[in-house]
């Protein structure tokens, strides 16, 4: 008899440590240069996302005038109901001759069929007790692109790298990229803040409206500061990029250094951030927190990952973003710190 593991069980064995989360997979649904977050309205934002999620994900979001859930058709996301966007940047490797290549993503452990994408959590608490779920027009931003230093990159909690040595490893975390070949491939690690203002759906910088716990973490059940009083759940991403095509030492760069790098210009890993946009239908995920859902979640309406994996969105900026490229899309430098030109 073939013994396996289910998808649930796989689930159950990589989710933290909490009586209640949703661990859920959300397909590919576009990569090309748009940010109606930081670049609203430009067609051609600096540098490339991989975006996943609802399909009205477009160049210009603002709410109230779009309402996400009401103007998507369909969602790459197992739990049917979900609409939001969530993006990243996307990895590069860069050859001994100068040149770029995209490097894909895989699915996770136990999604595995999925096209690519991501796998999302929201935790509610570790320690028990009611949180807020976002509202509509709710977005934020964890992370900042410009960083380059584990000292500038330090202002945020647990934006991390994991070197697979297998797909369900979960141990050995790097602020910065992993400096050997992963044999499974790289796991960006995207958790953001879970304490919010309670007023405001965004703010300038798109950070200023959430904060971590005054004390302790998370995970500790530390209290929210005053200024950020409402307890929010944990949106966590994890993003595998299937580095396994070049893992040929022979192809890194000849100083020993590590070869891949972010499609904003960062080498380091230290840039690592994540973008969202609320787009939950109604109280879902309110309903969700409130049940203390664990994995499944059967007060959910949910799809099959072949279902998440036939939405999609038409690409708007025509480039080439996957051939062998003589530079990162929209001509971004790569940069070390203090945003000095590397190449």
């Amino acid at each position: 008899m073939q013994l396996y593991l289910s998808s649930v069980a796989v689930a159950a064995l990589l989710a933290p440590s909490v009586h209640a989360l949703l661990r859920f997979s959300c397909s590919q649904l576009v990569v090309e240069r748009l940010d109606p977050l930081v670049n609203p309205g430009v067609t051609g934002s600096p540098h490339v996302h991989q975006v996943i999620g609802g399909n009205a994900f477009n160049a210009s979001m603002d709410y109230p005038r779009m309402d996400i859930p009401s103007e998507a058709t369909c969602t790459t996301c197992t739990f049917a109901e979900d609409f939001s966007n969530y993006w990243t940047a996307v990895l590069y490797f860069r050859a001994r001759n100068g040149t770029y290549k995209r490097v894909q993503q895989m699915g996770n452990a136990g999604f595995e069929s999925s096209n690519g994408g991501m796998t999302v959590y929201y935790t509610p608490s570790y320690t028990g007790g009611k949180v807020t779920a976002f509202k509509p027009g709710f977005r934020m931003i964890v992370g900042n692109p410009t960083y380059r230093t584990q000292a500038e990159a330090s202002k945020f909690r647990q934006l991390t790298y994991t070197c697979l040595e297998t797909i369900t490893t979960r141990t050995g975390e790097t602020m910065d990229m992993p400096k050997k070949p992963c044999k499974a491939g790289i796991m960006a690690n995207i958790r953001f803040p879970t304490c919010w203002d309670g007023k405001n759906l965004d703010s300038a910088d798109h950070s200023s409206h959430v904060a971590y716990p005054a004390s302790g973490t998370f995970e500790s059940g530390g209290a929210c500061p005053s200024t950020h009083p409402v307890k929010i759940p944990q949106l966590f991403y994890e993003v595998i990029w299937d580095t396994r095509p070049f893992n040929n030492p022979n192809d890194w760069p000849t100083d020993g250094s590590q070869p891949f790098v972010w499609s904003y210009g960062d080498p380091t890993g230290y840039g690592n951030h994540g973008d969202y946009m609320f787009g939950w239908k109604g109280n879902a995920l309110q309903t969700a927190m409130d049940s203390n859902c664990n994995i499944n979640c059967p007060q959910l309406k949910s799809q099959s990952i072949a279902q998440g994996n036939q939405c999609s969105k038409q690409v708007t900026v025509n480039e080439n973003i996957d051939g062998w490229l003589t530079e990162l899309p929209g001509g971004m430098p790569v940069t070390g710190a203090g945003g000095k030109v590397l190449y």
